[in-house]
């Protein structure tokens, strides 16, 4: 693949890890329910590695069970997203 075509991948990415933020912006998930929706063993689409290695997301436990949240980071790149996108929510 050439650089056009790495550059559409890496916008491809981007914009889906926006989407898990946005998800996870709504309020903390279960880790199984980020695992069943987010995590994908194409090499190409690394959204949850890629979220979890830039501290946009956190593992953690509430009330017994294993959960997940957006950090201050995800946040933070959510809200450029939205003024870039001009789709500001919530």
């Amino acid at each position: 693949m050439g650089a056009g075509g790495t550059r559409l991948l890496d916008s491809t990415v981007e914009a889906l890890i926006l989407d898990l933020l946005e998800w996870l912006a709504e309020g903390e998930r279960s880790y199984e329910d980020v695992m069943e929706a987010w995590r994908t063993s194409c090499p190409k689409l690394p959204v949850w590695e890629d979220a979890l290695d830039r501290e946009l997301v956190i593992r953690g436990a509430s009330d017994g069970r294993r959960v997940v949240r957006i950090t201050e980071a995800g946040r933070a790149l959510l809200e450029r997203g939205r003024l870039r996108t001009g789709t500001l929510r919530g």
